[in-house]
């Protein structure tokens, strides 16, 4: 079975609510460094290393050792997803001419990151945000509906973290990921005769990890960073949803165990590596670098759907790639108010070309970035970012064994032409 199951994924950041975010605006495969931080200015150049505000609770714990009293960063953003998929000859006729429209448009996203001074030496922190998961949502009668229709896959992520400083030069930090994860997924069902019946699938779960980092400051202006983030396991289990099912097909649903029974849909969010690099040239220029690697391989299975003719089962693993993340960036004192941010990244595919997913449209992208920090006063600072992310055209090829007459749900051929993502963000930080 080759079924690909309907992820409407909705990435959380936070504010007290889940904010959304899209699978194609992804750093490595479905997570994120755009949160609404200062990094969505830099193409997430010097993530690991730049520690200049409390989102280096997300990016590097051991970055709170460079921050003076309690500080806090509000971030919060806006992204929009231009995916539409075009239909190619191949496509199975029976499945007509629906191309979907755009699945993903507009959502919102950000975050909330606190920090505390014990001692000069020794910090606490708190973060609540979202950076994983993915969203799609077709129009109905589309032609992949037997293969993704719409859903939620969300990652909400609670950080607690510790820093302390070893010595003049190096600080070590550590966070607590306890991730609250939400699944939803709906595709269409083929009765053969008659309008589609459909499937859904809905859990909730709890996954925990760890994030780690070390910060090696060589002098005042320069600074290495490198963080690990632990694979976090979210083991959704689902309770089968029909609807609108024909009667032989429910029969033979139900005689084969399937009407009722519960589908594991468990998920690895991946462990990731990521090194950075912050250098002043003079007073007013810095550069700063990232590399990183996350394992995208370890993803799981949560594809969802069924051949009605012969239903075997409701899940299939996705076949991803590990990817690779490298970005480079600047940043100029243009006046003692104001902090110019840019940056560009690029970051491998986790699937392989022609075989992108309809539930996960995303893959290899380009994504570059500028913003500005103003300072209004030693107690109160503000930042604006924008980044454009390019993928170019995503191609797809799904065949089935089955005719769509004979129960079957059809090959699909076609492409998501000229993929690009825009996010507008901003960020207000408050040092009481």
């Amino acid at each position: 079975m080759t079924v690909i199951d309907s992820t409407r994924t909705r990435v959380a950041a936070a504010l007290g609510v889940a904010a959304l975010a899209c699978n194609s605006a992804s750093a490595g495969g479905i997570s994120l460094y755009e949160v609404g931080t200062p990094d969505v200015g830099l193409a997430a150049a010097g993530y690991a290393a730049r520690a200049q505000d409390a989102a280096t609770v997300l990016t590097n714990p051991a970055g709170m050792v460079r921050l003076d009293g309690d500080q806090f960063m509000l971030g919060a953003q806006l992204l929009h997803a231009d995916l539409r998929f075009s239909i190619e000859p191949g496509t199975s006729p029976a499945l007509g001419s629906g191309d979907g429209g755009n699945p993903v448009g507009w959502f919102p996203g950000g975050g909330l990151f606190y920090t505390h001074s014990l001692s000069p030496d020794l910090k606490l922190g708190l973060a609540i945000t979202g950076n994983f998961g993915s969203a799609v949502k077709y129009d109905a009668g589309w032609v992949g509906r037997y293969r993704a229709q719409e859903g939620t896959l969300l990652g909400v992520s609670v950080l607690p973290s510790i820093a302390t400083r070893i010595d003049k030069n190096l600080s070590l930090g550590a966070s607590l990921n306890v991730m609250y994860g939400t699944l939803e997924n709906t595709v269409a069902v083929n009765n053969i005769v008659g309008t589609d019946g459909s499937l859904s699938l809905e859990d909730t779960t709890w996954g925990v990890g760890v994030n780690l980092g070390l910060l090696y400051e060589v002098d005042r202006g320069t600074r290495f960073g490198i963080t690990y983030t632990s694979p976090v396991k979210l083991d959704f289990d689902a309770q089968p949803q029909w609807s609108d099912l024909a009667p032989g097909l429910q029969a033979l649903l139900a005689s084969r165990g399937l009407l009722d029974a519960r589908t594991d849909l468990g998920v690895t969010v991946p462990q990731g590596v990521n090194a950075s690099l912050y250098h002043e040239i003079d007073p007013r220029w810095a550069v700063l670098s990232s590399v990183g690697w996350q394992q995208w391989s370890k993803f799981g299975e949560v594809e969802v759907g069924i051949d009605s003719n012969n239903p075997v089962g409701l899940s299939t693993a996705l076949n991803f790639k590990d990817t690779w993340h490298v970005s480079g960036g600047a940043q100029y004192k243009w006046s003692d108010a104001w902090l110019l941010n840019a940056g560009i990244a690029y970051d491998s595919g986790f699937q392989s070309d022609g075989s992108i997913s309809l539930a996960l449209p995303a893959n290899a992208a380009w994504r570059f970035g500028i913003g500005g920090q103003r300072e209004e006063s030693s107690a109160f600072n503000w930042g604006w970012s924008l980044s454009y992310t390019t993928q170019g055209t995503l191609r797809s090829n799904v065949t089935g064994n089955v005719p769509v007459a004979l129960g079957g749900r059809g090959d699909v051929v076609g492409s998501f032409d000229d993929v690009r993502i825009i996010f507008l963000a901003v960020n207000f930080n408050w040092r009481p």
